[in-house]
């Protein structure tokens, strides 16, 4: 029996129950969405117990920063990337458990045990492990010099072998392999960018921006490698070769996989809080089990706005779930999530920002501004209804102006 799983049974659970520790809330994951949870409990009830566990060893931190400045830097400071200050865990009462995993979740007891053997016995619980690197399914994933960026640790063992290897290949063409190809290549590496589809970013782009944007990688010195699907890393103990489908080979010393990402859902696998496309939850983000709640890159939630359900793997929005799921934890509120779906991107010296839905290729776009000044805004439409504005070095007034534009548009 698998005991990495959530469990309906009490007789999964090898512990001693008369020895468990008592919490008001229990909060798995340590991310900015965890983090978040915490602050939004405290907002509204100040002496409940919590404990916050996380399976890194760094406090919650500004993840979405590890493959822009953060991996630019030659001085980075840790400190600088805690989100909260590691000193507001202990101001506010919140008992943090870091370097902790919990191997088994049992839902109908409302147990967690963890690694080393604890068991928490807790009255509600927020969900919030995150997502994990997708490896591709091919030879050599597990060389070294072959990094996923997803850790603070991958981006400081990224930093210490750019150090070393001064040509490197990012696999991927989505908004991290963008970021880090960018930031790599700021930092005067040789960098190549393989993709398997004609251009970058092409699940949220329409093809004019999209043809604009790869080109822009191309004339900064990016070696473009468009149209090659992955087909293995070659070498004995470290990356010597990448090899494609095609038949090229490209020697480099680094590789950089950006292939996508998958929530972590394994603690829960085969229960009802873990469903095909996340953890589906309500719009008060409470799953079918009452008192046990999912954020961030875990919730499948209603989407009150652009419609239909959404899983959004961004960090503002583990940050504004987080906070929500919280108040609603405590029972003194009762908070739906409606935003509207918001990311945005920093490549090279561009802010690019993505207002709606992106999930489906427009059938009509307007672009307003042009290309070649790098500052523009293009509106997204499927048939007469706008879905989505996509803004270029825009200040953060028209941002919020594009939410409040869409929501007009939508008649929300």
């Amino acid at each position: 029996m698998n005991f990495s799983l959530a469990s309906r049974q009490t007789n999964y659970l090898s512990c001693d129950f008369s020895e468990m520790i008592q919490r008001d809330y229990l909060i798995i994951g340590s991310g900015i969405g965890g983090a978040s949870a915490c602050e939004g409990i405290r907002r509204h009830d100040k002496r409940g117990s919590i404990t916050l566990v996380g399976a890194e060893v760094f406090p919650p931190y500004k993840r979405w920063i590890l493959s822009k400045s953060f991996l630019r830097d030659k001085n980075s400071q840790l400190k600088k990337l805690q989100e909260p200050d590691e000193h507001w865990y202990t101001a506010h009462k919140v008992e943090t458990r870091f370097g902790t995993v919990v191997t088994q979740f049992n839902i109908e007891r409302r147990v967690a045990v963890l690694a080393n053997g604890e068991s928490i016995e807790f009255n509600k619980a927020c969900l919030a492990m995150g997502s994990r690197p997708v490896r591709p399914p091919v030879a050599g994933v597990t060389l070294g010099n072959v990094i996923y960026l997803r850790t603070l640790r991958d981006a400081l063992a990224l930093k210490e072998m750019a150090s070393l290897e001064k040509t490197v290949m990012v696999v991927g063409g989505g908004l991290l392999a963008c970021e880090a190809a960018a930031s790599l290549r700021m930092m005067k590496l040789k960098v190549g960018l393989m993709h398997r589809d004609t251009y970058l970013l092409n699940r949220y782009l329409d093809s004019e921006t999209a043809v604009w944007l790869t080109d822009y990688f191309a004339k900064h010195g990016v070696a473009m490698a468009m149209g090659e699907s992955l087909n293995g890393f070659e070498g004995k103990t470290v990356l010597r070769n990448i090899q494609t489908k095609s038949g090229n080979r490209f020697p480099v010393g680094l590789a950089v996989v950006a292939c996508g990402a998958e929530p972590n859902l394994d603690l829960v696998r085969n229960t009802p809080l873990a469903g095909p496309h996340g953890s589906p939850v309500t719009d008060y983000l409470e799953t079918e089990e009452k008192g046990i709640y999912a954020i961030g890159d875990l919730a499948f939630y209603p989407d009150r706005i652009m419609g239909g359900m959404r899983r959004q793997t961004h960090w503002e929005n583990a940050q504004k779930q987080g906070l929500i799921a919280g108040a609603n934890m405590t029972g003194k509120k009762r908070i739906r999530y409606e935003q509207v779906p918001y990311f945005w991107t920093e490549i090279f010296d561009l802010h690019i920002h993505f207002v709606g839905d992106f999930s489906m290729l427009p059938t009509r776009i307007e672009l307003h501004g042009t290309y070649a000044k790098k500052k523009f805004v293009v509106h997204y439409y499927q048939g007469e209804k706008l879905r989505g504005i996509l803004l270029c070095q825009q200040p953060p007034r028209e941002v919020e102006s594009a939410k409040t534009q869409l929501r007009h548009a939508l008649g929300k």
